[in-house]
């Protein structure tokens, strides 16, 4: 497998896996839990995610990009071990006139959870192998290692 368009992050927080998936499967606290800083919050209803092809939009922030929307369709979904979605631009919002033909989508985020001694192995996996929009690809990755281990820090904070 190709790994050069990855990055992946584990650590063990001392939590059962039901618990950390219900904190994942809650649209409404992602911006508590992105450490990245780019989550502002669910954009309309906020419904607990509950299977593959569920549909969330959230509302986003970046300096260089100001304020958009992305909705994002759940790509997995097993409950208290998977759980993952796939962002793309919002089409109706501002930033999707700016950016024109431009295809922005086609990354995921995926959390695994396997329970351990100590608690819930959690692994967040980010990955851009289907973006294929080249102009898009040249702004990968968009998060970093760092912003993920510090969205699990966040996890375990708010299950503790």
């Amino acid at each position: 497998m190709d790994t050069s368009r990855k990055l992946q992050v584990s650590r063990v927080i001392d939590a059962p896996a039901d618990a950390i998936f219900a904190l994942l499967a809650d649209p409404g606290r992602h911006a508590d839990l992105d450490d990245a800083g780019m989550v502002r919050g669910v954009d309309g209803d906020c419904v607990p995610l509950g299977g593959i092809g569920q549909v969330f939009t959230m509302n986003m922030h970046q300096d260089s990009l100001g304020d958009y929307r992305m909705v994002n369709t759940v790509t997995a979904y097993q409950p208290t071990s998977r759980i993952g979605w796939a962002p793309a631009i919002d089409p109706t919002c501002e930033l999707a006139s700016k950016v024109g033909d431009m295809t922005m989508g086609g990354h995921t985020f995926t959390y695994d959870l396997a329970e351990v001694d100590g608690g819930t192995r959690v692994t967040e996996t980010y990955e851009w192998m289907s973006v294929h929009d080249e102009k898009f690809l040249e702004s990968f990755p968009l998060v970093s290692e760092k912003d993920l281990e510090g969205t699990l820090a966040r996890i375990a904070t708010a299950v503790s």
